[in-house]
């Protein structure tokens, strides 16, 4: 073997970093689509606080009384011996609605609502939700804003 054929089968070093670059650039891109591939296979779960909740002891509400409970945005109507839950969202844009003497008003764009939740006036395109009331074994009111009623669903106690 001559020198100049020897000189054939060496790497020079652009050569070498040349492959270097290659290789470490093909290991990195399928590294990442692994890695892409297992995250794809967990799924995407968003943990949110239950829609239901208890609201407390029946003797706790005063007769004839409509008490807004803040935290999660619902009316809690009482007559007698009967309880209900209207929800206090606005059904045009999600407001909060306030309560009058004639039923609900939305501040944010006028919307009514008259004491059964049906809308009267304004831009909200339904009545307001009427949420499911249940009593608990502890004896407390239990209300669950997953499922909708009909606006003559009561709870008797």
């Amino acid at each position: 073997m001559t020198p100049e054929e020897n000189n054939d089968h060496k790497t020079t070093r652009r050569g070498f970093l040349e492959l270097t670059l290659g290789w470490t650039t093909a290991t990195a891109a399928v590294a990442a689509s692994s890695a892409a591939a297992v995250r794809f296979l967990m799924p995407n779960v968003l943990y949110e606080p239950s829609a239901r909740f208890k609201a407390g002891k029946p003797d706790e509400f005063a007769d004839g009384s409509i008490t807004f409970l803040d935290a999660e945005r619902v009316f809690l109507l009482r007559k007698g011996n009967t309880f209900r839950c209207l929800s206090a969202v606005c059904t045009h844009l999600g407001c909060t609605v306030n309560e009058t003497k004639t039923g609900y008003h939305c501040p944010c764009h006028g919307s009514v609502f008259d004491e059964q939740g049906k809308n009267v006036s304004g831009p909200a395109p339904k009545p307001l939700s009427w949420f499911l009331v249940t009593l608990s074994p502890d004896g407390r009111i239990v209300i669950d804003k997953n499922q909708v009623v009909p606006a003559d669903k009561y709870l008797v106690i």
